[in-house]
C-alpha cells in the first residue's frame, strides 16, 4: 500500500495532479449550479412582470 500511494517517486506530481483536478472540476460545478440559479430567479421575475398587467395599457374588454 505504501508503494502505491510513493507511486515510484512521482506522489507529489501525481497526488498533486488529482487535487488540482478535483478543484478545478469542483469550481465548474459550483458555479454552473450558481449560474443557473441566478438564470431561473431572472426568468421567474421576467415572467412574473410580463404576466401582471400594464398599469398605462387602459383596459380592454
Amino acid at each position: 500500500m505504501k508503494e502505491f500511494f510513493a507511486m515510484g517517486g512521482y506522489a507529489f506530481y501525481v497526488w498533486t495532479s488529482f487535487g488540482l483536478t478535483f478543484m478545478v472540476m469542483a469550481i465548474i460545478a459550483l458555479g454552473t449550479r450558481l449560474q443557473r440559479r441566478r438564470v431561473v430567479a431572472a426568468v421567474t421575475r421576467r415572467a412574473q412582470t410580463e404576466s401582471k398587467p400594464d398599469a398605462r395599457e387602459p383596459f380592454r374588454e
